[in-house]
């Protein structure tokens, strides 16, 4: 999971099945067989099958600087768009996919309730990640 730059809500339609369906694709170009790509108007949420010919970190790389270029071809709405610094990624246990793919499915009712930061605070929390707030959100 990664979000836009200063949290910006800038994912709404009409762009944003076009970009999930844009990041599904350079994961299956890089091999990494996407599950279920979403999000909210400001961040996205990627399941898929890590590959073994690619680290992890380019992975993101890929993803983050193809779709960052491609969303800016959209229109003067997107001229300034761009991905946060870092991102957080976590293993699924095999059994919990279907939960994961319920918990993407569901991102806009979810954060009618919960901020992406207050989520992304409980993902560190849970899987206990020590993290410093100036690096997670600057």
């Amino acid at each position: 999971m990664f979000s836009t730059k200063h949290r910006q809500e800038l994912i709404q339609p009409p762009v944003e099945a076009e970009l999930h369906a844009y990041l599904g694709g350079i994961c299956k170009k890089l091999e990494c067989q996407p599950i279920k790509v979403g999000g909210y108007t400001d961040h996205v949420h990627i399941l898929c099958l890590l590959s073994k010919k690619i680290a992890l970190m380019k992975l993101l790389e890929e993803i983050k600087s193809h779709s960052s270029k491609w969303i800016k071809t959209k229109g003067d709405d997107y001229k300034n768009f761009y991905w946060q610094d870092g991102y957080g990624a976590f293993s699924v246990n095999p059994s919990e996919i279907d939960t994961v793919i319920n918990y993407i499915d569901n991102q806009h009712e979810h954060h009618s309730k919960k901020t992406f930061q207050v989520e992304y605070r409980a993902f560190l929390k849970k899987y206990n990640v020590e993290y410093d707030e100036k690096y997670v959100w600057d």
